[in-house]
């Protein structure tokens, strides 16, 4: 028999900023179903079921850890219901529809030699305070079984298609040549039939069985240049992507330029009409200097932390949502559109930005809604390979002097202020903000920039991760 607790103590995995994640070497069959075991005795102190949901990404390594995940499943009595590769979203919602906990095999958009679980309780996505009952399970268990090929069910697909079918006119499209940059995106057998559905032409761009990290956040110049040459070779109005486990968006305008997370947030709630939004400290302060939300809270990165502060929101405003600077947008509470309920959905999705935001652009290009904003331009990237140690260290030392820093990036300025929510945030005397943070998935530091023109917050990246680099570690 093994104990719950020492098998996640001795693995290495660690909770990230959505969902535990490793390397795939860590995540053997034991601790696999250790998560699982203990995630499930978790919920069963606040709920009462008898299935689990299971899904994964397009990742070599995900089938076998699904197995071992419903081997698990099955050692408490419970039945593991199947859905295959379906985009994070899709299972979130089918698990809010029939009241039951889920469990998604991914590692979002960090390569394909990791990997990661996240959990979903019957009720929507865990809180951090379930991490930590997580983590401290002292449940027994024994050694996982092999039990064979588990059988796909579509219920998971088929409920996530008709949640926006049902949602908008079939003709919401028409007219529209729309391109879907499939590659290993755990959604790219969805996309196209929805957009089809939709009224749109859709084409499909660049589908391959390799896996391919998208990081919405930090698009690869091989992935821009992609773009603007699909925009100009078949005059595309718009082209959709997402990351590996489709909850984060990636939008390209009619010129193959892609959008900022952010910014398809921004656009995305005030098609929605939505009053008050969390979003995370990273994104663009243009949210709220566009004045169209009455409230914009700031968090912690990482959907958790949006979500806990939905419940500071729900008194006193009757439309709720948010989103990371990612793109990834949440739905914290159920609204009217079309005539039509749409059901909140208080996780990662990457289907309503993109209708909304085409939705918009119905009489107009893409990049005309962009115009309407203020002037705030955000660009972010990361150096990978950056120990977490030494990403530390480097804001341990920025937080108690901050000038000192920006002197030695040799940034000309002097520092306005500071916010030390998550990472450190400093905002300059120029009207430049440089947010340094480790990542809480891998051995990342990244960098967040703001200025008022996109080739300057371009630049300021640039600099500050050269010469962050060039530090003596």
């Amino acid at each position: 028999m093994h104990k719950v607790r020492d098998i996640l103590a001795e693995s290495g995995v660690k909770f990230g900023t959505s969902g535990a994640r490793g390397l795939v070497s860590q995540f053997t069959p034991q601790v696999c179903a250790a998560f699982t075991l203990a995630f499930l005795r978790v919920m069963q102190r606040q709920f009462d079921f008898s299935e689990v949901a299971i899904a994964i990404d397009n990742r070599p390594s995900s089938q076998t850890m699904a197995e071992s995940c419903a081997s698990a499943v099955q050692q408490l009595g419970l039945k593991a219901r199947y859905y295959g590769v379906v985009p994070t979203p899709a299972l979130a919602h089918l698990s809010m529809e029939k009241a039951i906990p889920a469990i998604m095999v991914t590692g979002s958009h960090i390569p394909f030699d990791r990997n990661g679980l996240k959990f979903y309780r019957p009720d929507g996505e865990i809180s951090k305070e379930d991490e930590q009952a997580i983590i401290a399970c002292d449940t027994a268990f024994d050694q996982p079984t092999a039990i064979g090929s588990l059988v796909r069910e579509e219920e998971a697909e088929h409920r996530y298609i008709e949640r926006y079918l049902s949602l908008f006119p079939t003709d919401l499209l028409k007219g529209k040549r729309i391109g879907i940059y499939e590659h290993s995106s755990a959604g790219r057998d969805i996309y196209h039939r929805l957009f089809t559905a939709l009224g749109a032409e859709a084409i499909a761009l660049e589908r391959t069985e390799e896996f391919v990290p998208i990081d919405t956040e930090a698009v690869s110049e091989q992935d821009k240049q992609k773009a603007r040459d699909w925009a100009r070779q078949y005059q595309f109005d718009a082209i959709f992507s997402t990351d590996g486990d489709g909850d984060r968006p990636l939008i390209a305008d009619e010129h193959g330029e892609w959008l900022r997370g952010d910014i398809l947030g921004l656009l995305c709630s005030k098609a929605l009409g939505i009053e008050a939004l969390a979003v995370p400290v990273s994104c663009n302060s243009a949210i709220e200097a566009s004045g169209y939300f009455k409230v914009v809270k700031r968090t912690r990165i990482g959907s958790p932390y949006v979500i806990a502060e939905f419940s500071s929101l729900q008194s006193g405003y009757s439309s709720i949502a948010g989103f990371e600077a990612n793109g990834g947008y949440l739905l914290g509470s159920d609204l009217h559109i079309n005539g039509k309920e749409l059901r909140a959905l208080p996780t990662r999705d990457a289907l309503l930005p993109a209708l909304m935001l085409l939705a918009l652009a119905s009489d107009k290009p893409v990049s005309e809604l962009l115009t309407q904003l203020p002037n705030r331009y955000t660009h972010s990237d990361r150096l990978q390979g950056f120990a977490t140690e030494r990403s530390q260290a480097l804001i341990a030392d920025a937080t108690v002097a901050p000038q000192r820093l920006i002197d030695r990036l040799r940034l000309d300025a002097n520092v306005a202020a500071t916010d030390v929510t998550d990472g450190l945030r400093i905002s300059l005397d120029n009207g430049n903000v440089v947010h340094l943070r480790p990542s809480g998935n891998a051995p990342e530091l990244r960098c967040y920039a703001e200025s008022t023109q996109l080739a300057s917050a371009i630049e300021l990246v640039g600099q500050v991760l050269q010469r962050v680099e060039a530090l003596e570690a």
